[in-house]
């Protein structure tokens, strides 16, 4: 596959995911005035959903542009078109130069030529191999923690170990098997023992654990976008927030106990040591973010106290769903690149090369004028 495609891909989907951050985080603001603000369940697998489109979408583009449709409507074309029309105040060369920007963009990326282009590369390899190195070491810690672990339970494919290292309790999974890592001090502690093992089981059935490797697999391609961590993070607050939210659901739950259970964690994660102890990619019961920011520990508190959503809401979260993914297939088949050239391309072309003539010219001048969509050439002596 030629590099300037690869580049088209990339551009294409970081764009998508600004996109769909300021989509999520606006359509998260209209939702909080609404009946459906404390449906996290919905959202979680709603972003869980995006999450997944997001990061397929160059495939489903390729497939799309190469079985379907070869050349689709794109924005390039639609402001050609506007243009054309009038409604674009500006001249053609200046406009022309607008069009082109990606498009040397790409071009001096890919040739590598000039030197802003060299120091972009260089700088993203370096953070792109920084970050994967991280990853790397993150996996290997979280290996050596399973392998140390102690097998204590099993519940069909998932098994309960116990560890002398952690201080909080987390879950991650391999190929085949799901695992619980629990403190042993968790076992002094019967009431707290059953609410992190319910906690943690339910991550398993939100599908947490994979979405989190989805995450860490693309965070070495997409260290440089803020719009990756505002979604990483809207990713995990609200997996706990459902996670939470299920587990008051059950019938006879004590709510109390299982908030002081979050405070005892919190405080416990707290005394842990925090450099270089990252392991990855797993599910805790208490993020160590969450010792740094005690705002978010009170916002699970309050959630969770909060009165729970009693109907489901499947229509309305039906409509909002399809909204949000029309919204970004629909966004990612615009910034596809324009095809061959086209009339209204062609038009463009013409009245640049007389805009030019025009400035050469002198006398007779030459005046070129844009009339509904075609041009006109009058000579003034």
């Amino acid at each position: 596959m030629r590099t300037d495609v690869l580049l088209n891909a990339y551009i294409d989907l970081n764009i998508l995911l600004l996109a769909g951050t300021v989509l999520w985080l606006s359509a998260r603001r209209l939702l909080s005035r609404s009946r459906l603000a404390r449906a996290y369940r919905p959202q979680l697998r709603l972003l869980n959903g995006m999450t997944l489109l997001l990061a397929c979408s160059p495939f489903l583009l390729l497939a799309f542009t190469t079985f379907v449709l070869p050349h689709p409507p794109n924005f390039s074309d639609l402001m050609v078109s506007q243009f054309l029309q009038g409604n674009v105040r500006m001249s053609a060369g200046e406009f022309e130069n607008l069009l082109g920007l990606r498009e040397d963009f790409v071009r001096d990326l890919s040739s590598l030529q000039p030197i802003w282009a060299q120091l972009a590369v260089s700088a993203f390899a370096a953070g792109a191999l920084l970050c994967f190195v991280h990853v790397a070491l993150s996996v290997w810690r979280l290996h050596r923690n399973l392998t140390d672990a102690f097998v204590w339970k099993r519940i069909g494919r998932v098994q309960l170990l116990v560890s002398d290292r952690n201080r909080v309790a987390y879950s991650t999974r391999g190929l085949w098997r799901r695992y619980v890592v629990l403190p042993t001090a968790l076992l002094h502690e019967p009431h707290d023992l059953r609410l992190t093992i319910a906690h943690e089981l339910q991550h398993f059935r939100q599908r947490d654990i994979e979405c989190e490797f989805l995450l860490e697999m693309l965070r070495p391609l997409l260290f440089w976008n803020p719009a990756f961590y505002l979604w990483r993070r809207e990713v995990r607050l609200l997996r706990e927030f459902a996670c939470d939210q299920a587990l008051m659901a059950r019938p006879q739950f004590d709510v109390r106990a299982y908030c002081e259970c979050l405070i005892r964690a919190c405080a416990k994660a707290a005394r842990g040591q925090t450099l270089f102890a990252h392991r990855s990619p797993v599910v805790a019961l208490v993020d160590r973010r969450e010792t740094r920011r005690g705002a978010s520990l009170q916002r699970r508190i309050i959630a969770v106290t909060a009165r729970q959503p009693q109907a489901p809401a499947a229509f309305g979260w039906t409509l909002v769903s399809a909204a949000m993914t029309v919204f970004v297939l629909t966004t990612a088949v615009l910034l596809q690149r324009p095809g061959d050239w086209s009339h209204d391309r062609l038009m463009l072309s013409t009245i640049v090369n007389l805009e030019r003539m025009a400035s050469r010219s002198s006398p007779p001048e030459v005046a070129v004028r844009a009339l509904n969509g075609g041009f006109a050439v009058a000579a003034r002596p």
